[in-house]
């Protein structure tokens, strides 16, 4: 059964205004600005750091270095960031010390004052000079099937280059934001604008050497994540936390948007070395990659970045000989970080890139190319060894092939182009593969905490966080359906490190699989004692009045006891049936507890790094895009005239929701391959740091005619309602647009469209036009 469609439950405050953010809580008497230092240079030794004249300004507090942290280190991974930079700096934006004022005002002229010397040393800026001086955090991973040397040694066709795509900007609506309240026995408890509240509270006790007990953290609702503050705003809350802890007064740390952009992590650019072999007719027979990834300064989340983009070199395509190795770059930029897609994104765009050159090379259509590479039938395995089970990548391709009336369009296009004058258009079909799991194993677990009131209404509080993209709505219809009773007598409420303890991040697309499934578990635990008391008061006379009457009895059928409407009721009796909210108070007068705690661990997950093979993905979600763009010939503008996606997300949870993600993602990813490019000056500063700058897409930026729809699939059922994770998979779908993008620049004449970059900016269409005139 599909769950009713219901608003986004912070729909009407969003659009009336009263939704809270960090920056809206009232401030309390005596709470503190607090302002960052941060590094003006990509590397360099600090020589020196005088802040004596700024603390005798009138309204500073205080000024606080590393020297006042109980520990230095952190990250999420690896602990090899420090909270404030000692005696030397790694990238631009990276905090010294932070400034305690009155007001903002105060702390920025305190800032001013503030005396920083740096002796600049030679900075790795990029990833072409991390590989000429091999520049690398940890070690080259890997993962192979077959054999692709062999296989490429007898292949008719081969294919090699080098693929880069760029970083992206998270460009959250609400900047990194925290404000930290201390509380009686050196206690704090934070407010943080964050993906991850468990991991606020360990990095804050570990820097300010606490117990994890004297911390908690509450998350409300973001203004936007996107992976952005997954691992990066425990950074912030801890510099705020410092001195909530040391002035014993409330902080409030709120980036501008131009500090946001400079000093945290964006997507991570990549550089793939590539040799692909193909047999006449496209089909692919070897792959070998080389992935190298700009981690930035420090480690973050590189690792699980580089792995699952790695996983996701073969995207929706069989791959039987491959070899694919990846290292993570250090450079001295911002340690990049999660964004939605996880590494994903990048490592689909090589394979998308790759088909798109064979079909070129062959002068064929690129959808024959990939319907005869993609994943076929049942049990057939990844190159990592899952087997994809329940396969729908040959149903999606060819009813998009149809309903978007492709080869039709295709015609149409050939002819417009013929007699195209500055404008030429490209075609394309993009699918998506994307698994769904943290690749971090012990990752994938949560609780839930259900709470039913003697009204019948209920609060439920899990380790989700909302951002945007709905998770709470979800939850909420799985809860309101659990008990038959309407959306709006379920609150979700605040997410809290004392109610919801040891929770992951609300990442890798699991948030609504993970929390719907625990807080599933803990009404079906209340709804199996209400359902036995129904029985049991239905089987007594009306004239028993005795309040200690019923205790749960396990002995009791409760099997068509059915919760529906609002009450309670006997599926094979009409006359027995009692109203919900009644049985509650019922259930209460007799001692029945009407609270529960479900606890969900993701089932079936595994993988063996020394033989990297396993299933490290639950299951995946699926689905494929069709773009058609038009190009000028002179200017580079894009214009993205149609798209159409058809998406396999099982049973729909939330139709509304899934809708909303659908299209955010495909806009997000639109975005990255078309027109959000990092700028750094010549220093390793980011100079792209604002709206004026950086151009996420706007409403020009998206299809004339956008049309999304919906495979009817009800076979995952090992989720939660047979549903599918709708996050990140989306996104990939943007690459339709590049490779249509990349189609246009070939339908203009241009024979080799290999160098072609993501993002496919107006002035990089223009260098590959302009290279090939």
């Amino acid at each position: 059964m599909k769950i009713k469609s219901s608003p986004h439950d912070s729909a009407r405050s969003h659009v009336s205004g009263r939704s809270e953010f960090i920056d809206d809580r009232p401030r309390q008497q005596g709470e503190l600005h607090v302002e960052v230092l941060y590094s003006p240079v990509a590397c360099g030794n600090i020589d020196k750091l005088d802040y004596n004249t700024a603390l005798e300004l009138p309204g500073v507090v205080a000024i606080f270095t590393y020297k006042d942290l109980d520990q230095n280190l952190w990250g999420s991974i690896v602990k090899d960031q420090p909270i404030l930079a000692e005696q030397q700096v790694n990238y631009v934006g990276e905090p010294i010390a932070v400034i305690a004022a009155e007001n903002q005002r105060i702390a920025l002229a305190a800032k001013k004052l503030i005396i920083l010397d740096i002796s600049t040393k030679d900075a790795v800026l990029n990833l072409k000079q991390a590989r000429q001086q091999e520049s690398y955090m940890g070690r080259t991973y890997k993962l192979s099937c077959g054999d692709s040397q062999a296989a490429m040694g007898a292949a008719e066709n081969l294919i090699t280059g080098t693929f880069i795509s760029g970083g992206q900007d998270h460009f959250y609506l609400e900047s990194q934001a925290c404000i930290a309240y201390p509380e009686e026995n050196q206690c704090l408890q934070i407010h943080s604008s964050a993906q991850h509240p468990t991991e606020v509270q360990h990095v804050v006790a570990s820097t300010l050497g606490l117990q994890q007990h004297q911390l908690v953290c509450v998350v409300k609702r973001m203004g936007g994540g996107f992976g952005g503050k997954e691992s990066q705003s425990a950074h912030y809350a801890a510099l705020a936390a410092l001195v909530a802890l040391k002035t014993q007064k409330p902080a409030r740390l709120c980036l501008s948007k131009d500090d946001d952009m400079i000093a945290t992590g964006k997507r991570h650019p990549f550089q793939s070395d590539y040799k692909a072999a193909c047999d006449k007719h496209g089909r692919l027979l070897a792959l070998e990659v080389d992935l190298y990834a700009d981690g930035g300064a420090y480690l973050d989340l590189s690792p699980a970045i580089l792995q699952r983009a790695m996983f996701h070199v073969d995207n929706a395509y069989y791959l039987a000989n491959a070899t694919i190795n990846g290292t993570i770059c250090k450079t001295n930029t911002q340690p990049h970080t999660a964004f939605r897609g996880f590494g994903g994104p990048q490592g689909a765009a090589i394979i998308e890139h790759i088909l798109e050159e064979i079909a070129q090379s062959l002068g064929v259509d690129a959808l024959a190319v990939r319907k005869l590479n993609c994943y076929q039938g049942e049990n057939i395995s990844t190159h990592y060894g899952q087997l994809v089970e329940n396969n729908v990548l040959p149903e999606l391709f060819a009813q998009i092939e149809s309903s978007s009336s492709y080869q039709q369009r295709r015609k149409d296009i050939n002819e417009y182009n013929k007699q195209a004058g500055t404008l030429v258009k490209g075609l394309a079909v993009t699918a998506v593969k994307f698994g769904i799991s943290f690749t971090t194993r012990f990752l994938n677990q949560g609780n839930a905490l259900v709470n039913i009131h003697l009204d019948g209404s209920i609060q439920v509080s899990t380790g989700a966080t909302e951002m945007g993209q709905g998770v709470n709505s979800k939850i909420r219809g799985v809860v309101s359906d659990a008990f038959g009773i309407d959306v709006e007598d379920v609150r979700m409420m605040p997410t809290s490190t004392e109610k919801n303890a040891n929770t992951s991040a609300t990442a890798a697309s699991s948030g609504s699989d993970i929390n719907c499934a625990a807080a599933l578990i803990a009404c079906e635990k209340i709804a199996a004692r209400l359902a036995n008391l129904a029985a049991q008061v239905w089987a007594k006379p009306s004239t028993v009045k005795s309040q200690e009457e019923y205790e749960v009895n396990s002995e009791i059928d409760t099997n068509n006891v059915i919760f529906s409407g609002g009450q309670v009721f006997d599926q094979r009796d009409a006359n027995k049936t009692i109203p919900f909210n009644k049985l509650v108070k019922t259930a209460y007068l007799n001692r029945i507890n009407l609270s529960d705690y479900g606890y969900y661990k993701t089932p079936k997950i595994h993988f063996d790094y020394l033989t990297t093979k396993g299933r490290p993905f639950l299951y995946y979600t699926n689905g494929v895009a069709v773009s058609e763009v038009s190009v000028d010939k002179y200017t580079g503008e894009v214009k993205i005239l149609r798209t159409d996606i058809l998406m396999d997300l099982g049973r729909l949870l939330n139709e509304g929701i899934d809708y909303g993600q659908t299209a955010g993602g495909f806009v997000q990813g639109a975005g990255w391959v078309t027109t959000e490019k990092l700028f750094y000056d010549d220093g390793g500063k980011l100079i792209s740091h604002s709206p004026t700058t950086y151009k996420i897409p706007n409403i020009q930026d998206t299809p004339r005619v956008f049309n999304i729809d919906f495979l009817e699939n009800n076979t995952n059922t090992i989720n939660v309602r047979a549903s599918k994770a709708v996050g990140e998979p989306p996104l990939l779908l943007g690459l339709s647009v590049w490779t249509a993008i990349k189609n246009a620049i070939h339908n203009a004449g241009v024979d080799d469209t290999s160098k072609l970059q993501i993002p496919a900016t107006n002035e990089e269409i223009i260098r590959i036009l302009g290279n090939a005139s």
